[in-house]
């Protein structure tokens, strides 16, 4: 079986979608097949159809979730030893060797991934390139402009 490595925030969210999708979008689509099937002919029917694909899209989503949910492997970065070494859930501050530029990263599971809110995946290349390492160490991530070299200035269990 697959294994879903997540933080505990990650398990929840997906745990609220899979309720959201099943107690009110499921029951709202169901809703409206039912409603556009009482217009009538169903070959011409674009609401029937456009309801149906929601359907599909629903009941696949509901299946990724139960199969992500029953492969989890929740890890809490907070009950983990904090060693200063890179690990899955911990946060990162690294700093670009070139641009002397600093970032902070989360690394996550790949459903919680979110660039924007400084939240990588576990399978990205900077969070391969910095998982095992220790503050102090630098990195050599390979990026599509080339390979960068970081320095990890802090990792921070929380």
């Amino acid at each position: 079986m697959q294994r879903f490595p997540m933080t505990p925030q990650g398990h929840a969210a997906l745990e609220e979608e899979l309720k959201q999708l099943k107690t009110v979008d499921r029951p709202r689509i169901t809703a409206s097949i039912a409603e556009a099937r009482e217009h009538g002919d169903l070959k011409e029917n674009a609401e029937y159809h456009a309801a149906r694909e929601q359907q599909g899209f629903c009941e696949a989503r509901i299946r990724d979730i139960e199969a992500k949910l029953g492969g989890a492997q929740v890890i809490d970065p907070a009950s983990l030893p904090n060693d200063g070494r890179v690990v899955f859930g911990v946060t990162v501050v690294i700093e670009n060797l070139d641009t002397e530029e600093e970032k902070r990263y989360k690394i996550v599971g790949d459903d919680e991934a979110d660039f924007k809110a400084a939240k990588i995946s576990i399978n990205s290349p900077i969070a391969r390139g910095l998982i095992g390492k220790s503050e102090g160490d630098e990195a050599r991530i390979e990026t599509p402009s080339g390979v960068v070299e970081y320095e990890i200035m802090e990792v921070i269990y929380q």
